[in-house]
């Protein structure tokens, strides 16, 4: 068999380089194919071995396979028992990038390109974690000189002119990523491939009983009350494992539920849910008309006074929020306004443990404080943002509070703070950002002190409330 040529390319934060075998083994799957001899192209390998990655997936319990197995010699792939469902314990992200050289369907080109077994991208397909571009996007400044000519060679305007399925568009339009929904999809040279190898998981969903969540339905949307832990409507990678999909079985509809707003996959409370494309549309008009209240209960580390809390949060989309009391020009106003603050036992240990809410290393925890809050703007971890900036984290927050600890301790360190320094240089005040990022965690595996437990529209017309949040039950 002809030898495999590949060149890795490195994406940020996606994964690291590893070395390519130089053969690739003959495949044979249910779809009754054989497999073409391709040389392949661009691809980034994790660090480990595709066959060690896949063992621990054998832990999993055995679902019908359907029409797909892989084929048995001496040189079968791993014994591999489906994505679903979800596995015990975690597997490390795996992401890979892949630039086709030669065109085919996608199934038997990721299967021969990232040495994996057809069943198991089979299902990655069908879970959501593959994604395709017409055109490869450009490499980050990291990439290495034989990555950065890959690169070129693939988008060469000599290249792209030859290839059909671009005419008319731009290469932005060219770039864009959409989902990779049939194996049997051809994908042809040039054709950039981005694989979830090992796509973010919800365990979480497995252990929730639906129904019990469901706090309405009507005729035209479903309210939820979400669990801690969860994603609304999927992640990047994770179309399966969302409130929608389990939502939606739950009630045994026919018509798939469709998400309207967002909230994190931290918190708790209510979720609106269309049951139709027309309503989603009239959803999203009454948030932009801001006709949508909602209320949240924060369990916070400190009290807060009542009254509106502003500050202008940096418009990067990108973890963890950096927000200023003071204005900049092009952030975005974050107001938000705490209605009651009560104080309260902080949660036992039993409960935390429940819950799995991390202990983030708070110096007391003898008493938490429950803050009812109006949000009067919706950005993006806004009310974990602001609390953090406040003094006043939320439990179990392992983004925000650690850097609420690290300012506590050193009140200069955040550059957008009450005592932050006068940089005498742009250089200086970048270092110090990139420093304060820094002193951030990690997004919280499962629950934080945050549930939206209230929503209403069309001046209280439409009003739900959640269940108890966790640190109640």
């Amino acid at each position: 068999m002809a030898s495999v040529a590949v060149a890795s390319i490195l994406f940020a934060g996606s994964c690291r380089s590893l070395a390519v075998p130089s053969t690739a083994r003959a495949l044979h799957i249910s779809l009754n194919k054989h497999l073409n001899k391709h040389a392949f192209g661009w691809s980034c390998r994790s660090s480990h071995n595709s066959s060690a990655a896949l063992a621990g997936e054998t832990e999993s319990s055995t679902t019908d396979t359907g029409n797909l197995t892989a084929a048995s010699s001496s040189n079968s792939y791993p014994k591999y028992n489906r994505l679903l469902p979800c596995p015990t314990h975690k597997i490390p992200p795996r992401i890979e990038h892949i630039v086709v050289s030669e065109g085919g369907p996608v199934l038997e080109y990721i299967c021969k390109a990232l040495d994996l077994p057809p069943l198991f991208v089979a299902d990655l397909i069908k879970f959501g974690a593959v994604y395709f571009a017409l055109v490869c996007p450009k490499p980050p400044p990291t990439a290495t000189a034989e990555e950065i000519r890959v690169f070129k060679k693939a988008t060469e305007p000599l290249v792209l002119r030859k290839r059909a399925s671009i005419k008319g568009k731009t290469i932005r339009e060219a770039q864009k990523t959409f989902l990779v929904t049939d194996v049997d999809q051809f994908v042809e040279p040039g054709t950039y491939l981005r694989v979830h190898v090992h796509p973010k998981r919800f365990p979480r969903c497995y252990e929730i009983d639906w129904r019990s969540r469901i706090i309405a339905v009507e005729e035209s949307y479903v309210i939820l009350d979400k669990p801690a832990g969860t994603s609304v409507g999927g992640t990047t990678g994770n179309t399966e494992e969302s409130c929608a999909n389990f939502a939606t079985r739950a009630l045994e509809l026919t018509t798939p539920l469709m998400t309207t707003h967002q909230i994190d996959n931290c918190t708790e409370g209510c979720v609106v849910l269309a049951r139709n494309k027309e309503y989603c549309s009239v959803f999203h008009g009454k948030i932009r008309e801001k006709k949508v209240k909602k209320i949240y209960l924060a369990l916070a580390a400190s009290p807060l006074p009542t009254g509106i809390i502003k500050h202008y949060m940096r418009p990067i989309n990108m973890a963890p929020r950096l927000i200023s009391e003071d204005f900049n020009k092009g952030w975005h106003i974050c107001q938000l306004e705490v209605l009651e603050c009560i104080k309260i036992p902080w949660p036992t240990t039993v409960v935390q443990e429940k819950y799995c809410v991390e202990d983030c290393g708070w110096p007391s925890q003898d008493y938490a404080y429950e803050c009812k809050i109006n949000l009067l703007t919706g950005r993006t971890h806004q009310i974990r943002a602001q609390f953090a900036a406040c003094k006043a984290p939320l439990i179990g927050d392992s983004m925000y509070m650690p850097a609420a600890i690290a300012e506590m301790m050193n009140p200069g360190l955040n550059p957008f703070g009450k005592y932050k320094k006068d940089f005498t240089s742009e250089s200086e005040k970048e270092t110090a950002v990139i420093n304060w990022i820094a002193q951030h965690g990690k997004e919280p595996s499962v629950a934080i002190g945050l549930q939206a437990c209230q929503i209403s529209w069309d001046d209280g017309e439409h009003i739900y409330e959640a269940g108890s949040p966790w640190w109640r039950c």
